[in-house]
């Protein structure tokens, strides 16, 4: 049976001056000539006009017919992807997401290489919460207000986290093994956090409400005590106020904690 909305194409403009590829498009029924007479300040319209002040027209083709919308969006970003460097098209829009960028190929990267993510998380040492006790119960807090707890809410379990201290260094590496929940409800070895020996029992200052402290549970891979934190000043090594941010592009944090812990990130990410 003949799909009636198949009825899209994705095309090409090519420069006639030295054959170069330089603006894709999908479009149905005349859309590949209407750039012709376009006369917006872009840079495809710029290299068209280049093109017909020497008399020569761009050259037309269609790549692929018959497709429906999706479709063609979807193969559409596949050209603006692989020759994004070297068009006139802004690429961005449907499907960007799903598309590694430009210039990681030495990068391993988070939903590319491998599905979770490696991020930075401040363990926020104060009245409500200690590394110490992060340590030994397994697990990394933000809360008392929602903009807070909000970012430790967004991990999920598999992500690799990296623990900071403030004015200390990195104190811990571990993996997420259960989304964050409410400090009330939080367990170890099925007890509930308020039943263990907290040194800092203030984490459940209100524990009724919106700005309760939400707890991610934490399998430790690495860890130390705050007084042998890992650190070295002015080596261009990582930090932020954050509640939590990716490492996803910091190679020298990263070279640094693989060295300093005795660990490979992407071993722990493939894991």
């Amino acid at each position: 049976m003949t799909d009636t909305t198949a009825t899209y194409y994705v095309y090409v403009y090519i420069d006639p001056r030295n054959f170069e590829e330089f603006y894709y498009g999908k479009g149905k029924g005349s859309r590949k000539i209407t750039h012709l007479y376009d006369n917006s300040d872009t840079e495809k319209v710029k290299r068209i006009k280049a093109i017909t002040k020497e008399g020569l027209e761009p050259i037309i083709k269609v790549i692929a017919t018959g497709l429906t919308e999706n479709e063609a969006l979807l193969i559409e970003k596949t050209l603006l992807w692989k020759l994004g460097r070297s068009l006139t098209n802004v690429s961005s829009g449907h499907f960007a997401e799903k598309f590694r960028p430009h210039n990681t190929f030495h990068q391993d990267l988070s939903g590319f290489d491998f599905n979770n993510g490696l991020y930075y998380v401040n363990v926020g040492e104060g009245i409500h919460r200690c590394w110490a006790d992060c340590k030994e119960f397994g697990f990394l807090s933000a809360g008392q207000d929602i903009k807070w707890s909000n970012p430790m809410r967004t991990l999920e379990p598999g992500d690799i986290v990296v623990a900071y201290l403030k004015n200390r260094g990195y104190v811990g590496i571990g993996r997420v093994t259960e989304k964050a929940i409410r400090v009330n409800d939080f367990k170890v070895d099925e007890k509930p956090l308020r039943q263990l020996p907290l040194k800092e029992p203030n984490i459940f200052d209100n524990c009724d409400n919106e700005k309760s402290e939400f707890l991610v549970k934490i399998d430790w891979i690495k860890a130390v005590d705050s007084k042998k934190a890992k650190w070295k000043s002015k080596s261009g090594l990582f930090t932020t106020q954050l509640i939590k941010a990716s490492l996803q592009a910091q190679k020298t944090t990263q070279n640094f904690l693989e060295a300093e812990f005795d660990i490979k990130f992407k071993d722990l990410l493939l894991t």
